[in-house]
């Protein structure tokens, strides 16, 4: 007998990550969206007419006449998907969890609540353990930032295998990472604006959680000192970022390639929808990777590296690139949530 899909509601379904849920869960062989949920403003709307449509395909048809609700407790659905704006996702969120909901979120308002996993599926997994430990009848999940996951993903396979002291990192981030309506045309035409508020400190602090170790009911943050700074270009998906190395144990170029094409971890071995067969892919060719032809990569799930050289003040540099409105966000949201259906926390809560 075929199983039946697992009911899921987005919150913020209106905004820009709420849309790319949408669309990626419009065909999801284990969810079924049943509920879109929204500003009072759009509340009471269909879709169609409360949405600003800002992806490059269409609405999925089923959701066009979908009536858009308020943030409030009832929802036919037990799992939801917050991309709600961090103005306001703090206390939907913890109102849902404690009604008994499954919250896995974009925001960044919980990220750094004791007992919240901060997850990206192919480094820490095992800190969803955490959720064991919260108060709440439901539970809390988050994914870090955006140009957090891309640095991460390409650090993790070096840490694993000869530790990193220290990390310097230069991003180029895709205008999409502010929303819609984001920056204005005057700001970002023919300019490179280098501030982003917040960005560098989630940069710095977020992988300290994210490579940390799970200590009981907490995380022991990782050993690791980074400095960000953050630009926003004229790209429209797609975050690049410089980064800089000093590892703890001597390693060769071809050491560190090999290291990243290897890589594989519990969502390509229990072969998660959403999981891209390669996580990080490697390309050798001098000018890549480039935004426009790389970013959808394992359908935006794969992160691509590049440029990797010795660094006359770290001991290596290179170039990272991730979709960030997939991997950075909704995708990356996603694939946490088949995680937790596969390994059965679904089940447990």
């Amino acid at each position: 007998m075929k199983e039946s899909k697992i009911p899921v509601a987005v919150l913020g379904a209106t905004g820009s990550v709420g849309q790319r849920f949408v669309e990626l869960l419009a065909n999801h062989p284990w969810f079924e969206v049943v509920e879109l949920c929204a500003s009072d403003r759009s509340a009471g709307k269909k879709y169609k007419d409360a949405v600003n449509w800002i992806m490059a395909t269409p609405i999925p048809p089923q959701f066009e006449n979908m009536i858009v609700k308020k943030c409030e407790t009832g929802l036919m659905a037990r799992v939801l998907f917050s991309g709600l704006d961090s103005s306001v996702a703090g206390d939907i969120e913890k109102m849902y969890a404690e009604d008994g909901c499954i919250v896995i979120s974009n925001a960044r308002n919980h990220r750094f609540d004791k007992d919240v996993p901060l997850i990206i599926p192919e480094i820490n997994y095992e800190h969803l353990e955490l959720i064991k430990f919260q108060k709440y009848k439901g539970a809390i999940v988050t994914n870090p930032n955006c140009s957090t996951i891309g640095m991460a993903l390409a650090l993790k396979p070096l840490m694993d295998n000869f530790g990193i002291e220290t990390v310097n990192v230069t991003t180029l981030q895709a205008i999409s990472g502010a929303g819609y309506p984001g920056l204005s045309g005057l700001d970002i035409m023919d300019n490179v604006v280098p501030y982003i508020g917040g960005e560098e400190e989630k940069m710095e602090t977020e992988p300290l959680k994210i490579f940390g170790k799970l200590k009981d009911d907490s995380i022991e943050y990782a050993d690791i000192k980074i400095s960000a700074q953050c630009n926003r270009v004229a790209v429209l998906d797609g975050h690049t970022e410089n980064i800089q190395i000093k590892l703890k144990t001597k390693a060769e170029p071809k050491d560190i390639i090999e290291a990243w094409n290897n890589f594989r971890s519990a969502p390509q071995e229990l072969n998660l929808p959403s999981a891209p067969e390669k996580p990080i892919v490697y390309l050798e060719q001098a000018n890549y990777p480039q935004p426009r032809i790389h970013r959808n990569l394992g359908g935006g799930m794969s992160i691509s590296v590049g440029r990797l050289r010795e660094c006359s003040l770290f001991d290596y540099k290179f170039v990272a690139l991730s979709h960030n409105t997939i991997r950075g966000a909704a995708g990356g949201t996603i694939l946490i949530a088949e995680l937790m259906k596969a390994k059965g926390y679904f089940d447990e809560l």
